[in-house]
């Protein structure tokens, strides 16, 4: 044990409590919130979903070349898919209600149903190879809802408001 004197007076070993300064000094902001390990492969897969809606779009000009009114839905899952990759990555709301996961979540349900349905029509008119390579584009809808579902990318890309309580008496639940 060491003697007395090798203590300083005042230091946290000394037993005395630590001394807290009292409306002194710069208030510090609390420490940003750390990104969560599955935001940055729930943007992969996004970007993932954007590529196959792309192919999807793609597949469906190629077979009446032409812009028509029924390109505009991949496009626009394309365009949302991308948007809710890097809302989850940076950890940003669309919106004061929207967050970048429900952004990302919204925009790969519409694709899986697609794709799902594909597979289906595919599976009916007998082509395995068709069922095959439709259900293989199941891959980024369903990683992308899966990663940007989870709680921690939930949180992060929320809205900043969690702290605070919902109802007047104190209680969010």
């Amino acid at each position: 044990m060491p003697s007395s004197a090798s203590r300083r007076p005042g230091s946290a070993t000394a037993g005395v409590r630590s001394r807290r300064p009292l409306g002194r000094g710069f208030a510090v902001p609390p420490p940003a919130p750390a990104r969560p390990v599955a935001a940055p492969f729930a943007a992969v897969f996004g970007v993932l979903v954007a590529a196959e809606d792309g192919y999807l779009g793609w597949l469906m000009a190629d077979a009446d070349p032409g812009w028509y009114w029924y390109l505009l839905l991949p496009a626009v899952l394309a365009a949302g898919a991308l948007t809710g990759a890097v809302l989850v990555l940076r950890g940003r709301p669309l919106g004061r209600r929207l967050s970048g996961s429900a952004v990302l979540a919204w925009c790969s349900v519409l694709p899986l149903l697609g794709v799902l349905g594909l597979a289906g029509l595919f599976a009916l008119l007998g082509d395995g190879e068709g069922v095959a390579v439709s259900l293989l584009l199941l891959v980024g809808p369903v990683g992308a809802l899966a990663l940007a579902l989870q709680r921690p990318v939930r949180v992060w890309g929320g809205s900043r408001r969690a702290g605070r309580s919902r109802r007047p008496g104190g209680r969010s639940g």
